[in-house]
């Protein structure tokens, strides 16, 4: 099979969708609103009002503006200058993307805003932002960081003002899933919450994440790419029925029957007159600081609420998985395992040759997928990096960046998808011919660490924080490391990177039985190669006693054995992987024929 047999993708394209050449024009007429608003400055951030890592096409601002197509970053425009600060992952993206004559590209660290903005506004200066695109707490970090060396001013949002041809909100439809695969009515989950918000002695919660509302409501949709969200608002009472605010184009009668006898429905405009509503009748409502907008924490308080800043009470339950969830997680890694099988076979078959590019690899892989009726999407686009590409973190090849695949390079793919049953997430790094010495010690030296991730077992109130370690050890003896979190949660046919559990310094909240998490330590040497390894693993009971817990692998996907350096694995690394592989064949194995299946028994034989 050639990579020209295979069909156009449906979850991804390479269209170049930023351009540097449209920086100074946007700059330009977004400091002419700046002056008519008599700003200084105007934030503007790689975000929507519901802080999804995806975003609709009309609220990509900051792509627009600064031609930055990463999934996290900020600008700050000043009547002068402006930069955009953006994470370790996307130091080499970011400056490539836009235009670094009239944007500064700043690498800062992930959570919270630089002290750095206000080097771009001037001592005294007047700094707006949209308040439905930041939070209370990040408006209060740049407060305490900047003091009074400017205003913040709360502001229309000026890029909506020059964005002529805006794309508008989507609507897409929605479905209710059963209990089948939710595992839990959503009257019982809503129950939950209302005894947590009576625990609390809160009044109402305000609910702005899609994911926690889809989840609540056993409801996706299809408005942003790759995360199968309904974009839209709840507000929980105590008691009585929750109120969900959606477009009023997506209000159906099919919706309103789904949610009879579990939830009113409004629109979306009614949302802020209802709450004042909250707040002129004095209740105290329970918002989350990280996550809801200061335009709705504004609202509330100034029509009289009393604020409670916790947690979105609905992370936590959320994470854990119950037992026809991870039925469905598991169902659907066999599944992606079928496909990856097939997609690593023809790899082989194809790669050695020279002729296969970054896009064909990832046009093959999603039809390898797309065999599966129920996979309906990717879970974010692939990464598909040959040789020097691979070195950036998050890399999205594109019409002009795509190169063909080198005999001897190394090849990265970090990829997932998004079955009705569950989400996957994967990256495995391959040979295409001969590697050096230090590329199979570099190799080896992530594998030991994500070997060590897998057998790890730990007491009850640990961490991701805490183990993090584990993954980095190897790299550290040879003074290398990597600049990304070792692992994050991940959703149940929800988003792909879930809060609040992950596997970094800044991940403190513990691990408890049916949370889902990837592994995925990495090295990467810029201008040269990148590696990463990823499997996702469930939080299980540990046999060790009650207090304890380890970690499963879903994740059956062969690795690499070819760059491997078998003299650096220990004894009990060895085994595992010798145990992991046998795992691979005998689960994966079945499901498969011909070629593929005499390829994976050859790919998965012990070393």
């Amino acid at each position: 099979m050639t990579a020209q047999s295979f069909p156009p993708t449906v979850f991804q394209s390479f269209s170049e969708t930023a351009d540097p050449k449209n920086v100074a024009p946007r700059l330009a007429a977004l400091r002419a609103e700046m002056a008519k608003a008599k700003l200084d400055g105007f934030l503007i951030p790689r975000a929507d009002a519901h802080r999804g890592e995806s975003v609709p096409p009309g609220d990509a601002r900051l792509a627009y503006i600064t031609g930055f197509t990463g999934s996290a970053g900020i600008a700050i425009v000043g009547t002068e200058r402006a930069a955009l600060f953006v994470d370790s992952r996307y130091t080499l993206q970011a400056p490539a993307q836009t235009d670094t004559t009239l944007v500064d590209a700043i690498e800062t660290g992930q959570g919270g805003l630089s002290a750095q903005i206000g080097d771009y506004v001037g001592p005294g200066g007047r700094l707006g932002y949209d308040p439905w695109l930041h939070t209370p707490g990040e408006i209060k970090d740049l407060t305490e960081k900047l003091g009074d060396k400017f205003t913040l001013i709360a502001s229309s949002n000026l890029v909506n003002a020059i964005w002529t041809d805006r794309p508008g909100a989507p609507v897409s439809s929605v479905e209710f899933l059963g209990h089948n695969r939710a595992g839990k009515n959503a009257s019982d989950k809503i129950a939950d919450l209302q005894k947590t918000l009576s625990d609390e002695s809160a009044d109402a919660v305000v609910l702005t994440l899609p994911e926690s509302i889809c989840w609540l409501l056993n409801m996706r949709g299809r408005d942003v790419p790759n995360t199968p969200f309904v974009l839209s608002f709840a507000v929980v009472p105590a008691t009585g029925l929750p109120t969900l605010y959606l477009d009023q184009a997506k209000i159906t009668p099919e919706i309103t029957a789904a949610l009879q006898g579990k939830a009113d429905l409004a629109d979306s405009a009614r949302l802020s007159d209802d709450l004042r509503q909250l707040g002129s009748a004095k209740n105290t409502v329970l918002i989350d600081p990280a996550t809801v907008p200061q335009a709705i924490a504004s609202t509330l308080s100034q029509s009289g609420a009393k604020i409670l800043e916790k947690r979105d009470p609905i992370l936590l339950p959320k994470s854990r998985k119950n037992q026809v969830e991870i039925a469905g997680m598991v169902e659907v890694h066999n599944r992606d395992a079928v496909a990856m099988a097939k997609f690593l076979h023809w790899f082989d078959q194809t790669a050695p040759a020279g002729k296969t590019t970054e896009i064909d690899i990832v046009t093959a892989l999603e039809a390898f997928r797309r065999e599966d009726e129920t996979c309906v999407d990717a879970s974010f686009d692939t990464i598909s990096g040959s040789g020097p590409n691979g070195a950036i973190i998050h890399y999205r090849v594109t019409n002009g960046s795509n190169r063909t695949l080198q005999p001897g390079e190394i090849m990265l793919v970090d990829s997932g998808a998004q079955y009705l049953s569950g989400t996957t997430d994967i990256t495995r790094t391959m040979s295409t011919g001969s590697s050096t010495a230090e590329q199979r010690d570099r190799f080896t030296r992530v594998l030991k660490g994500m070997i060590a991730i897998s057998r790890a077992r730990f007491p009850q109130g640990t961490s991701g924080a805490q183990i993090d370690v584990l993954a980095r050890q190897y790299l550290w003896q040879v003074g290398q490391t990597y600049n990304h979190g070792t692992g994050h949660g991940v959703g149940a046919f929800l988003a792909v990177h879930e809060g609040p559990i992950g596997i970094s310094p800044r991940h403190t909240v513990p691990f408890d039985a049916g949370m889902i998490f990837s592994n995925e330590p990495g090295f990467y040497k810029a201008g040269e190669y990148g590696i990463r390894i990823e499997n996702l693993l469930i939080v299980q009971p540990s046999t060790l006693g009650e207090n304890y817990l380890d970690f499963e692998t879903l994740t059956l996907v062969p690795i690499d054995r070819r760059l491997i350096e078998a003299e650096l694995l220990e004894p009990a690394e060895r085994e595992w992987l010798n145990a992991y592989h046998q795992r691979v064949w005998t689960e994966i194995g079945p499901r498969l024929t011909g070629e593929v299946k005499q390829w994976l028994q050859s790919a998965t034989a012990p070393i």
